[in-house]
């Protein structure tokens, strides 16, 4: 499709030197730069830091991982009892 833009005439100075020294085309540049616009706009927003609540005044107990689910399910039940099936 073919358009029309307006660029400040330094701009458009460095970009036809670019495309010279590059050996490509204004429009293959300006095409490239869109594009690399558009994907930084769509890349999903960075996971927020999630807080865990903990009750009481020691916070997590000591050597506890919680990435270790087997570990956890060992720990929250009764003594004597296997947890694991």
């Amino acid at each position: 499709m073919r358009t029309t833009i307006n660029l400040p005439d330094d701009l458009l100075t460095r970009l036809k030197t670019l495309a010279a020294e590059s050996g490509t085309t204004v429009t293959a540049l300006i095409q490239d730069a869109l594009r690399e616009a558009l994907a930084r706009r769509r890349r999903p927003p960075r996971a927020r830091r999630v807080e865990l609540t903990t009750f009481g005044t020691d916070g997590f107990q000591p050597g506890v991982d919680l990435d270790d689910s087997a570990a956890l399910l060992d720990l929250t039940e009764p003594p004597g009892v296997s947890a694991r099936r």
